[in-house]
């Protein structure tokens, strides 16, 4: 499971050092093979490849048919396939930190089963404490969580 937070730097040649809190997890659920895309958000989704599969063969089942060419295209259609270095580090394909407006400066969330990669301004303007933040928000979504 990955869960929490964290500021890293994405150095000059692209690469994002995972922390080693996962680095671990990753390597005994997928040798370290991770799949990143956009997803809805401004961000970028890292899964692990295993994960991603799983999503693409959803993809391939689903009944509306625009739907799926959509996920296709957008989703898996921009996917990069990338594996953990020795380092712990991972390639951040020059398109996609453009696309997803990434600098140095990212935050790396865990979301239970994928990490999303955020532009630090970004996320701290939705998830911070500044005028534009959701956090309000979070009271229905809690009230709405069964336990």
């Amino acid at each position: 499971m990955f869960a929490g937070s964290h500021q890293l730097t994405v150095d000059e040649k692209g690469r994002l050092a995972v922390p080693a809190r996962y680095r671990h997890a990753l390597d005994a659920q997928c040798q370290s093979q991770v799949v990143i895309t956009m997803g809805y958000e401004p961000c970028l989704e890292i899964y692990p490849a295993p994960e991603f599969r799983a999503i693409c063969e959803s993809i391939v089942q689903m009944e509306n048919r625009e739907h799926a060419e959509l996920l296709k295209r957008a989703f898996v259609g921009r996917a990069v396939e990338c594996e953990l270095d020795k380092q712990g580090r991972i390639s951040v394909p020059t398109l996609l930190r453009r696309q997803a407006h990434l600098d140095t400066s990212v935050v790396l969330v865990g979301q239970i089963n994928r990490f999303e990669l955020w532009a630090e301004d970004k996320w701290t303007a939705m998830y911070g404490e500044g005028p534009d933040s959701i956090l309000p928000t979070l009271k229905d979504a809690f009230r709405a969580l069964k336990r």
